[in-house]
C-alpha cells in the first residue's frame, strides 16, 4: 500500500455500501505524505503519540489552540504585526481568531508564485479561445498591472470589486490583485442571468465590475453585452471594465473601460496588511431558500483554513497540478485558487465537459490526461453520470499521473465509488467530501492516511469539531442520522453576512437549533466502521410513521436504476402520520411505457431498501430542479408544489433547467390531486 498512483497493493474488490476500496496505510508510511509528516511533527511538539488519524483528529479539537498554532507555524504565516494569542473570544457566533495580527492572503500566494518563477503555474483550457499557459512570473505581472489599474480608479481597502467572469487566468489575477490591496472580491459566473447577478452583487454596492462580452458553451455562443447593460443599470455607481473574451473586436459600450486599458500600466505587487478578520471575498449561497446570503470570508480565516486543507487533507504541493472543475461562483473556485499557496499548479477549464459527448475531448478525463493533472476535483453527479454511461476512462486516456480524485456537490453512491476503482484507476485516492460555502472548506472527507470505503467519507477534517447530534442535543447513535453540528469555532466560519441585517441572518442560519453550536442543516451518519455519510438535508428528510428516511439512500438506488435519467423524492405530510411519498422520475427514453417503469421501480426500491421506502406516487416529469453544481433542490420544489411562488423560493438563475420547473410542478400537483 502506497500513496501514489501506479504502485502496488490494489484495493479489495468492492461489494457494495461500506466495502473497503483502499486500506489505510501503516504508520511507517506516514512520512510519505504531508499530512503524515505534519502529524509526526505534532507528536514531537506535544509529546503525544497518535495511533491513527482518528487519534490525531481528537487531539486537534481537544487542543484547538495548539493545533491551529502549529498550522500557523508550519505554514510560515507572514504577520506584519504578531497575534496576541490564537483565540480571543471563543463563543459562537463571533469567535475571534489571532487578535492583533495583520496579514494579507495574496502575499502568501505571491510568495509561492515567486518560487515557481518561469515554471508554468496555470494551464487554461477554454471552449471560447485557444489554450493559455502562464508562468508564476507572468501571473505576478498580471496581478501588479491590475493593482495599478485599481489604484488609478481610486479604489481603497474595503471597496468591493465584482467579477462577472468565467474561470480564466484574468479572473484569478483580478481576485488576487484585489485581495493584495485589501479590496473585497465577489464573483458570479456569466451563466447567471442579469436578475441573478443583480440579486447578489447589488447587495455589495461594488465600486468596480469586471465583466465579459460573452463565452462559448460547447458549440453555442452565449452573448452577454445586453445582460451587462441591465446589470449596469442596476449598479449606477459602479465603474465597469469589459474583458473581450468571446469576440476580441467586440464593440465597447459607452462609459466602459476595456480590460486591456485596466492592465496597461506595469506595477509591482503590493500587499496591504489587514486584520485577520478583514473581508477577503464574499461568497453567495445558492439562493434556493430565498434571497442569496452574502457570506463574508476573511483574509486570515481563508488563509489559515486553506493552509491546512490544501496541503494536509488534499496533500497538494509544488509537484502537483490540480484540476478543479468549477465556476467562479462556487466555493470550490476559492479553494482552487488557494492551491497556489502550496506551490501547486492549476488547470483552469471554462466549458461544457459533456461536449461533444460525455467521453469527448472536453470530458474531465480528457482534459486531465492532456494537461497531466495529478489531482481532479469533480462533482459526484459527474462521476455518477460517467459510471451510468459505462465509461472506462482509465482504458481510454493516460491518467497515470492522476493520484487523487475529490468529489462534492452531493453524496457519492457506493456504486459510483466502486466504478472509480474499476474503470479509472485501482490505486487512486478517492476522497468524497462534504462542506459548505458557509465555511469554504470540508467538514468531512478523505485523506491519504484513512481507508476508502464505498459510499462513505472516511474522516472529519482536522480542527473541525464535527458530530452528528440527535434532536436532544447529544451524539446520535452510531448508524442513525443526526444533525451535522460543529461544537467549536473554525477560522473560516464567516466573518458575517453582508448588509444591515447580516448579523441576525447569520445567527438565524446556523445557531437557531442549538445555542452556541453551529448547525449546518445536513443529516450526518457515523457508520459502524468509523466512516461518515451525508443522507440529505435535514429539512428534506422524509418521515414515514415516525421513521426518518434520508433522501440519499433513495438516490443511491435510483441513480443506478435502468431507464432513469434523473429523479427526486419528496414527502408531503398529512394527518395519517405516514404522509405521501412522491417519486418524480425523468425517464431515460421519453415516450416509453410509464406503467412498466413504475412497476420496475417499486420492485427495485422494495428489494434494495424496504417496503417502507416504496413511494405512494411515482410519476414521470420532464426534469427535476438541480443547481449548477448538481445539487437536487427538494425543499424548494416541495414549497412551490404546496403553493409558494417560485420567485420567492428559488433563484432560477442557479437552475440547470429553469424552463422545466413549471411543468414539473404541474405534474406533481396533478398526481397528488389524483390520489
Amino acid at each position: 500500500m502506497t500513496t501514489t498512483a501506479g504502485q502496488e497493493t490494489p484495493p479489495r474488490a468492492g461489494t457494495g455500501q461500506g466495502s473497503l476500496l483502499r486500506p489505510a496505510p501503516g504508520k511507517d508510511e506516514w512520512p510519505q505524505t504531508r499530512l503524515g509528516r505534519f502529524l509526526l511533527t505534532a507528536e514531537k511538539a506535544t509529546g503525544r503519540t497518535f495511533a491513527d488519524y482518528e487519534d490525531a483528529w481528537a487531539w486537534s479539537v481537544e487542543d484547538l489552540e495548539g493545533f491551529w498554532q502549529l498550522v500557523w507555524d508550519e505554514s510560515r504565516i507572514i504577520a506584519h504585526t504578531p497575534p496576541e494569542r490564537v483565540l480571543g473570544r471563543r463563543e459562537m457566533p463571533g469567535a475571534e481568531w489571532f487578535p492583533g495580527a495583520t496579514l494579507n492572503y495574496s502575499e502568501h500566494v505571491v510568495r509561492a508564485l515567486r518560487d515557481r518563477g518561469d515554471g508554468v503555474v496555470l494551464k487554461a483550457r477554454s471552449q471560447t479561445r485557444a489554450a493559455i499557459d502562464w508562468t508564476g512570473n507572468r501571473l505576478i505581472e498580471e496581478i501588479g498591472r491590475l493593482q495599478a489599474g485599481y489604484r488609478r480608479l481610486g479604489l481603497v481597502a474595503g471597496d468591493r470589486v465584482a467579477g462577472y467572469l468565467p474561470n480564466t487566468p484574468e479572473a484569478l489575477a483580478a481576485y488576487l490583485a484585489a485581495a493584495g490591496l485589501g479590496l473585497v472580491w465577489a464573483a458570479v459566473p456569466p451563466e447567471m442571468g442579469p436578475r441573478s447577478a443583480i440579486d447578489r452583487l447589488g447587495q455589495l454596492d461594488p465600486k468596480l465590475l469586471i465583466a465579459l462580452d460573452g463565452y462559448r458553451w460547447g458549440a453555442r455562443d452565449v452573448l452577454r453585452l445586453a445582460e451587462l447593460e441591465e446589470i449596469r443599470a442596476a449598479l449606477p455607481g459602479t465603474a465597469v471594465v469589459l474583458l473581450r473574451y468571446l469576440d476580441p473586436n467586440a464593440e465597447v459600450p459607452g462609459g466602459v473601460e476595456t480590460y486591456e486599458s485596466l492592465r496597461s500600466e506595469a506595477g509591482a505587487f503590493e500587499a496591504v496588511p489587514v486584520p485577520f478578520a478583514h473581508p477577503l471575498t464574499v461568497l453567495f449561497s445558492s439562493g434556493t431558500t430565498g434571497r442569496p446570503k452574502a457570506i463574508v470570508h476573511s483574509h486570515g480565516g481563508i488563509l489559515l483554513e486553506h493552509s491546512k486543507a490544501i496541503p494536509l487533507q488534499f496533500d497538494l504541493g509544488p509537484e502537483d497540478l490540480a484540476y478543479w472543475y468549477t465556476t467562479t461562483g462556487w466555493m470550490v473556485w476559492t479553494l482552487m485558487v488557494s492551491s497556489l499557496l502550496t506551490g501547486c499548479g492549476l488547470v483552469l477549464v471554462d466549458g461544457d465537459p459533456g461536449w461533444p459527448a460525455l467521453d469527448g475531448e472536453w470530458s474531465q478525463w480528457a482534459v486531465a490526461a492532456e494537461t497531466g493533472a495529478t489531482y481532479l476535483a469533480s462533482g459526484s453527479a459527474y462521476l455518477a453520470a460517467c459510471a451510468k454511461a459505462g465509461l472506462r476512462p482509465g482504458g481510454v486516456w493516460d491518467l497515470s499521473r492522476l493520484r487523487e480524485i475529490n468529489c462534492s456537490g452531493s453524496p457519492l453512491s457506493a456504486e459510483a465509488a466502486e466504478w472509480v476503482y474499476d474503470a479509472v484507476s485501482p490505486t487512486v485516492l478517492l476522497g468524497p467530501t462534504s462542506g459548505g460555502t458557509d465555511v469554504c472548506t470540508a467538514f468531512v472527507g478523505g485523506t491519504f492516511l484513512t481507508a476508502v470505503r464505498a459510499g462513505e467519507m472516511s474522516c472529519r477534517a482536522l480542527g473541525a469539531d464535527v458530530e452528528a447530534w440527535s434532536p436532544e442535543g447529544g451524539p446520535a447513535p452510531v448508524g442513525e442520522p443526526g444533525e451535522l453540528v460543529v461544537r467549536q469555532p473554525m477560522p473560516s466560519m464567516p466573518a458575517g453576512f453582508w448588509g444591515p441585517d447580516g448579523a441576525q441572518r447569520y445567527r438565524d442560519s446556523y445557531f437557531h437549533t442549538f445555542d452556541g453550536v453551529w448547525c449546518h442543516g445536513d443529516w450526518l451518519v457515523h457508520t459502524g466502521d468509523g466512516g461518515w455519510m451525508i443522507t440529505g438535508r435535514s429539512d428534506a428528510t422524509l418521515n414515514r410513521g415516525g421513521v426518518r428516511l434520508g433522501t440519499a439512500e433513495f438516490y443511491a438506488v435510483l441513480d443506478q436504476a435502468p431507464g432513469v435519467a434523473d429523479s427526486m423524492v419528496l414527502h408531503f405530510e398529512d394527518g395519517s402520520g405516514m404522509g405521501k411519498l412522491v417519486l418524480a422520475v425523468v425517464p431515460r427514453e421519453p415516450g416509453g411505457e410509464p406503467a412498466a417503469l413504475v412497476a420496475s421501480l417499486k420492485s427495485l426500491i422494495r428489494s434494495q431498501l424496504s417496503p417502507r421506502h416504496v413511494p405512494d406516487v411515482i410519476l414521470t416529469v420532464p426534469s427535476v430542479p438541480r443547481s449548477s453544481i448538481g445539487k437536487r433542490l427538494e425543499v424548494p420544489l416541495k414549497r412551490i408544489v404546496l403553493g409558494a411562488a417560485a420567485e420567492d423560493v428559488v433563484d432560477k438563475g442557479v437552475l440547470v433547467d429553469p424552463d422545466g420547473l413549471a411543468a414539473t410542478v404541474a405534474a406533481i400537483r396533478a398526481a397528488l390531486g389524483a390520489e
